[in-house]
């Protein structure tokens, strides 16, 4: 019961401060056009892992800025992933229901099969 009462003083300090004014969408990628190609220098090491990213997409769908926030161990893994996702179309995100730049965090797993 606590930590309801925590919980709901917690939103009601975030509404009262203005934090919660606007709602946020982030974007979405297209899963099914996103799919990079293994590096050969990694497969051939059995490199795998996965790298986290932060994407700001704008309204129109497009990476305008990309950076890593956790590596996957190998830097060929991180950039292939990057390359690919920068280049990819997105669903855009959305700031008070109308699309807007939002950023969107995107982790990307290498397996080898």
């Amino acid at each position: 019961m606590f930590a309801n009462k925590h919980y709901l003083g917690l939103v009601a300090a975030l509404l009262l401060s203005g934090a919660a004014s606007a709602i946020e969408v982030p974007a979405t990628p297209d899963s099914r056009n996103c799919k990079a190609d293994y590096p050969r220098a990694a497969l051939a090491n059995e490199e795998q892992g996965t790298v986290s990213m932060s994407l700001l997409v704008s309204a129109g769908g497009e990476v305008k800025d990309s950076r890593i926030n956790k590596s996957s161990g190998s830097r060929a893994l991180d950039n292939a992933a990057l390359r690919k996702l920068a280049a990819c179309k997105f669903a855009p995100g959305s700031k008070d229901g109308a699309p807007a730049d939002t950023w969107t965090r995107v982790d990307y797993a290498w397996k080898i099969d």
